[in-house]
């Protein structure tokens, strides 16, 4: 694939570096947008680009605000907008994509807390994108005391039914991918959360949630041992009957036996990656090349 990187200027003046890695030779068929989470940075998702890329999609993946390359060593640091920028600025990447790409259609995917700004920005924005795949989510109510607790983000309770050898084993049953985490400085830093953070709970309102078009169709991919997204991932059920309640026509739900938070990262990645690119041919109209 190629690779390059873009700038996105968000409206409290930080630069995003967004990744954009596209098919060598030949048109894209569509354009993928990819949010990462907490603590981690879009330069992770090579792996899953390189795979998205060879099935015809071009990808564009932004170091969000307070991470990677776009915190510019200042992990953390939500900037003056906070969680409303953190949102927003999945407007701003979309405005991006489609700028370069006006005859493509966009499929959002969110992972982690990426997968929750997407949450709320469906809210407002559902006719920006033709498919969504949700994957790391969970249960709105329930995560957001977590994350506003006082001090900074602590995520460690997520470990308390794994082994113990880093911390991180919630993560992946891949040891190998858990100590690449473990060992990356711009990964596991622990920082106060955005102090509006709690607007996020917007998006647990039924109607609120009926302001996204009914047929956008929203694939949700979890670990059924994923501590965010609940015991045996009820809380990716709540969150998809919630969407269905909503009068959403096209919600699906796919839940893989015991793995953990990050997918992509799994002993089954390659498994997850097609279901994705499944959803993604069958939701998405190609552009012929």
């Amino acid at each position: 694939m190629e690779e390059s990187t873009i700038i996105v200027t968000t409206n409290d003046g930080i630069d995003l570096h967004v990744y954009r890695w596209a098919p060598v030779g030949g048109k894209p068929k569509a354009a993928v947008q990819i949010h990462h989470g907490l603590a981690e940075h879009a330069g992770r998702y090579r792996r899953f680009g390189e795979a998205l890329t060879g099935a015809g999609y071009v990808v564009y993946a932004p170091d969000q605000r307070a991470s990677g390359r776009s915190a510019a060593g200042e992990y953390g640091n939500w900037g003056r907008d906070g969680w409303s920028g953190w949102v927003d600025d999945f407007a701003l990447v979309n405005a991006r994509i489609r700028k370069d790409n006006p005859s493509l259609d966009v499929a959002l995917i969110g992972h982690s807390l990426g997968s929750f700004g997407a949450q709320q920005y469906l809210l407002e924005h559902s006719a920006e994108v033709a498919s969504v795949v949700l994957s790391g989510t969970g249960d709105v109510p329930a995560l957001v005391p977590v994350l506003t607790a006082e001090g900074p983000a602590d995520l460690s309770a997520f470990n308390a039914p794994f082994e113990h050898r880093t911390g991180f084993e919630w993560l992946s049953r891949d040891a190998a991918e858990v100590d690449k985490y473990v060992a990356d400085e711009a990964c596991g830093w622990a920082a106060a959360m955005p102090s509006d953070l709690k607007t996020l709970m917007h998006a647990a309102d039924v109607e609120a949630v009926k302001g996204i078009r009914d047929d956008l169709p929203i694939l949700l991919v979890s670990g059924d041992q994923d501590p965010v997204g609940g015991a045996g991932g009820e809380g990716v059920q709540a969150t998809a009957d919630r969407y269905k309640e909503a009068g959403l026509t096209d919600v699906i739900v796919k839940l893989y036996p015991q793995a953990r938070h990050e997918l992509l990262n799994e002993i089954n990645r390659d498994e997850v990656t097609t279901d994705i690119i499944d959803f993604l041919d069958r939701t998405l109209a190609w552009l012929q090349s």
